[in-house]
């Protein structure tokens, strides 16, 4: 008996060994590397850890991702994998994962008796500045909304030198002629795994939502510009993170510009060559300087043109939109305790560089708390306000497909002896409502924000069925349109509203039309 016939049954046995033992493990599934077998949760099957591409290690290291290698017999799906090489943590509070270069795998939430229709999936993308996250935070676990009919699957992807690092070498050898964006490569390769597989754990895949915050929002406005995503996915969900500055502003994300990065950064590491570079342990990586490599890049292969010039011209993948930001995204991520009237215009230079003055008078610091609240008021308008009312006009403007606008203002309970005491609707808070996933925490959540909570999970769930998250039993959400700008806020009562801060974004808006040299959108 030849090997390959051998190896089949060896595969056939023991899917019946463990469809004996299914009370525990889930029905072994066929994927197209091998078989898997994931973990029972209740109503659901969890699978862990599987992997999506070879490890990016060796030779590897800093190339496009390569198929899972097969294997035979079944592959126990029933642990997390570790997450990328990284430090810190993608989130306060957060325990710190553990890490690898070993690190390309996905979990996945599947209902356990499936449907009498494919169900659609949702593709969670972390964020952590692209320096760090996981796929297998509890926050991100997917039990939650599975149970409300979808697949969810997080995914990995390489972060910060290894995942970013754009060198004239790479580029040399590249037969794309390009370098960076290894991490943006990660997402597409799970998203290509995800259409070939989705099917197997009783997914639609011609229903996938990429879904992302913060980084992971920037990495789905890229996704959404990049021809390489192309048909991988038929929405949208884009939560407190875009890429729509003009490129003028940041001029080390063109290619030639982060190559001579990428070559400064080798040379710090006394780095003569790219072998060398390959030849070094992943630790030597996470050291300083890294911080400059780690963003993506515009490159010929997978962003071949920002995502603004993609949007506005209409190359965008045109899919429906949901996107939003919160109300007090930056009290999470900065302490201004320390800011002064006295010292406002130097600390603005130093946190941004020089500011235009139409931008800096804006926010009133004529008080101490005055200044204090401005400083965050701009923070949130500059990083993350004005990407997402950007992202919402383009793709209403340009796309055919419905957008749905949102601003998560609700204040969790946060103790007051906890680490996120101060942070009120931060940039993270909405997450926990998202995922539904209040119960993870045992502070004193009221009735309202268990309704929130449950409203917010459904809308997510139905925009990832139908491409609108409406539906009988929940406050209707219009559609935001740039002749009726509805925003959803998700608040206590949830109400419709208009674009919070408009006044400060116009501002921005005209600032970088001047940068442009051109008006927005066109």
């Amino acid at each position: 008996m030849n090997l390959r016939i051998e190896s089949r049954y060896l595969l056939i046995w023991t899917l019946v060994l463990a469809t004996m033992t299914g009370i525990a493990f889930g029905k072994p599934v066929i994927t197209s590397s091998g078989a898997i077998e994931g973990r029972r949760e209740g109503s659901l099957i969890v699978y862990k850890g599987v992997p999506f591409a070879k490890p990016p290690i060796g030779d590897l290291r800093w190339r496009e991702p390569q198929p899972a290698e097969h294997w035979t017999g079944v592959r126990p799906a029933d642990k997390f994998a570790p997450a990328c090489m990284q430090t810190g943590v993608s989130m306060p509070g957060e325990a710190a994962p553990t890490v690898s270069e070993d690190c390309l795998y996905l979990n996945i939430w599947a209902p356990a008796n499936g449907s009498s229709a494919p169900l659609p999936v949702i593709v969670w993308i972390y964020g952590g500045g692209y320096i760090n996250g996981s796929a297998s935070m509890p926050l991100y676990h997917g039990d939650r909304l599975a149970r409300k009919g979808v697949i969810v699957i997080t995914i990995a992807y390489r972060l910060g030198v290894l995942g970013f690092l754009a060198h004239p070498e790479l580029t040399r050898e590249s037969p794309h002629h390009s370098s960076g964006n290894y991490g943006l490569m990660d997402q597409i390769a799970a998203l290509e795994w995800v259409r070939q597989n989705a099917s197997a754990f009783g997914g639609d895949p011609q229903r996938v939502t990429i879904a992302g915050q913060s980084s992971g929002s920037i990495s789905v406005s890229a996704l959404m510009a990049s021809p390489r995503a192309r048909g991988l996915f038929q929405r949208a969900i884009g939560e407190s993170g875009g890429l729509f500055e003009p490129k003028q502003l940041a001029p080390g994300y063109l290619l030639a510009n982060a190559e001579l990065d990428g070559a400064k950064y080798a040379a710090s590491l006394g780095a003569a060559s790219l072998a060398e570079l390959r030849r070094r342990p992943a630790t030597d990586f996470l050291g300083a300087g890294a911080q400059a490599i780690t963003h993506p890049v515009i490159e010929a292969y997978i962003l071949p043109e920002s995502p603004y010039e993609a949007f506005v011209s209409g190359r965008q993948a045109d899919v429906p939109v949901l996107v939003g930001s919160n109300a007090e995204e930056a009290r999470s991520l900065i302490d201004v305790s320390n800011v002064k009237v006295s010292t406002f215009a130097a600390d603005l230079a130093k946190s941004f560089g020089p500011l235009p003055p139409a931008i800096a008078d804006a926010y009133p610091h004529r008080t101490d708390d005055e200044a204090r609240e401005s400083r965050l008021a701009l923070e949130r308008d500059l990083r993350f306000g004005w990407d997402m009312w950007a992202w919402a006009r383009l793709q209403a403007g340009t796309g055919k497909n419905r957008v749905f606008y949102y601003s998560f203002d609700q204040r969790p309970p946060f103790p007051n002896d906890s680490i996120y005491a101060a942070w009120g609707a931060g940039h993270f808070t909405e997450l926990w409502y998202v995922f539904d996933h209040l119960g993870q925490q045992p502070w004193h959540w009221t009735k309202a924000d268990r309704r929130i909570a449950e409203v917010m999970s459904d809308y997510w769930v139905n925009f990832a069925r139908t491409g609108d998250p409406n539906a009988a039993g929940l406050p209707g959400w219009p559609e935001f349109t740039n002749s009726d700008a509805n925003v959803m806020h998700f608040v206590d009562p949830i109400r419709v509203g208009t674009v919070p801060g408009l006044n400060h974004l116009k501002i921005f808006d005209d600032v970088y039309t001047a940068v442009r040299g051109k008006p927005f959108g066109k």
